[in-house]
């Protein structure tokens, strides 16, 4: 793990790389622009981001919130930021063509793959009967409309 002002600039490109990530999956522009904003405080700190951690001050830094300030902790335990790493890696074909059901977008469906284990349409079917699926940030489908898009989906995988 790179020290002082070395993890400053890890840090601070890390953020970078997780915009134009966030950016080109398509993510909501002020989510982008937090990361951007991060990552330019960061590489312009007098100090370094691990002794901010120990001294509990990262609240204190412009443009840095409760989830910035987590993944920065992160950063600097670890030396990675899991966010990152699941935003890097690609989803699987399979999983990838869920978003062309109505109301999941690329994040969603990244969102449900890496952070919900949502590993098949069974899956998805099962969290869409379940309800728990409206509490997600960013869907906009009713139960409904995604059980009859899996469907569609079902028939049209097996028709091929």
């Amino acid at each position: 793990m790179p020290t002082g002002h070395d993890s400053n600039n890890a840090l601070a490109n890390l953020f970078l790389s997780m915009a134009e990530l966030l950016k080109n999956h398509g993510e909501n522009p002020y989510r982008i622009r937090a990361y951007r904003r991060a990552a330019d405080t960061i590489a312009n700190l007098e100090s370094s981001i691990a002794e901010l951690v120990r001294a509990g001050d990262l609240r204190t830094l412009p443009g840095i919130g409760k989830d910035l300030a987590a993944k920065i902790q992160e950063f600097v335990e670890t030396g990675a930021v899991q966010a990152y790493e699941e935003l890097k890696t690609p989803l699987p074909p399979a999983i990838r063509q869920w978003i062309v059901l109505p109301g999941l977008s690329d994040p969603i469906v990244h969102d449900l793959y890496y952070r919900l284990g949502i590993r098949t349409l069974d899956d998805l079917e099962t969290l869409a009967r379940s309800h728990m699926l409206r509490t997600r940030p960013g869907v906009s489908v009713t139960a409904d409309e995604l059980l009859a898009a899996i469907q569609r989906l079902r028939e049209h995988s097996r028709s091929d």
